[in-house]
């Protein structure tokens, strides 16, 4: 059984509230699935959905009362597969270097791979992760979105940041 919540602390930079998020899961890191939500209810700021398995516990603080609203929508775009994007899954630590599209799915809990301008990607294309690799629910799949890429392979869309402190996640 998978418990869905929804968290917000009125976050307004996605790297530090997904360093401090990541900080509180610690271990569990790799058996559940966090997103972030970008939301504009009640202001523009960040919010965050995660999927917590039976077995695993997630030590949060309550949700401001003026952001429990929120906090029910990014729950909800998760629940659903219609939104949030995740940068804590099981597998993510697999997701590094080049990978083909058939490796990262075997190693990861993402579910489907698009290109951009593109068709579909062979279980053979190769990924260059750059070791930074988001996957956003859409359609119900836990999808990474590429672009193409040098010499046939393909790319994350998202590039990753050069902050040291966000690595760990």
């Amino acid at each position: 059984m998978t418990v869905h919540v929804g968290f917000d602390r009125g976050d307004s930079d996605v790297r530090e509230a997904e360093h401090w998020f990541a900080s509180r899961l610690g271990e569990a890191r790799d058996r559940v699935v966090a997103c972030t939500h970008l939301l504009r209810v009640p202001s523009p700021h960040v919010a965050f959905s995660i999927a917590v398995p039976s077995g695993v516990e997630v030590d949060l603080p309550p949700v401001p009362d003026g952001l429990v609203a929120a906090a029910a929508l990014a729950r909800e775009e998760h629940l659903s597969g219609q939104g949030g994007r995740a940068f804590a899954y099981p597998g993510k630590d697999a997701c590094v270097g080049t990978l083909s599209v058939a490796e990262l799915l075997e190693r990861s809990a993402i579910e489907r791979v698009t290109v951009m301008g593109g068709a579909p990607p062979q279980p053979e294309t190769l990924i260059e992760t750059r070791d930074h690799v988001r996957p956003l629910w859409m359609a119900g799949k836990l999808t990474l979105v590429t672009l193409p890429h040098t010499g046939g392979r393909i790319a994350p869309f998202e590039m990753p940041e050069e902050i040291p402190c966000c690595a760990l996640h």
